[in-house]
């Protein structure tokens, strides 16, 4: 009787032990889910950051693309006055 009682003490001591370990294992589950949450909660924050950044950028560039744009047609203009004008002073010249 002893010994079967013995045994029964062990096995529900057992049972303790692993209850325990299970509980543990529940709540470190637990901690992670609500790590895991906080995790994907900044990733989308930092896709829609990089959405608006993406944005920023393309009219950046669209910008800066249509003054290099002004830039050269500017210096085009101011090209063809130069020649224009030196053109007309040696046509100037050369009939007097």
């Amino acid at each position: 009787m002893e010994n079967g009682q013995s045994r029964l003490r062990q096995a529900q001591e057992d049972v303790e032990e692993v209850k325990i370990i299970m509980l543990d294992n529940l709540n470190k589950t637990e901690e992670r889910s609500g790590k895991l949450g906080e995790l994907d909660n900044r990733a989308e924050q930092l896709l829609q950051k990089s959405k608006g950044f993406s944005r920023t950028a393309t009219k950046v560039k669209q910008k800066k693309r249509w003054e290099n744009i002004k830039y050269k047609v500017i210096i085009g203009v101011v090209v063809v006055l130069i020649i224009i004008v030196s053109v007309v002073v040696t046509v100037i010249l050369q009939t007097q």
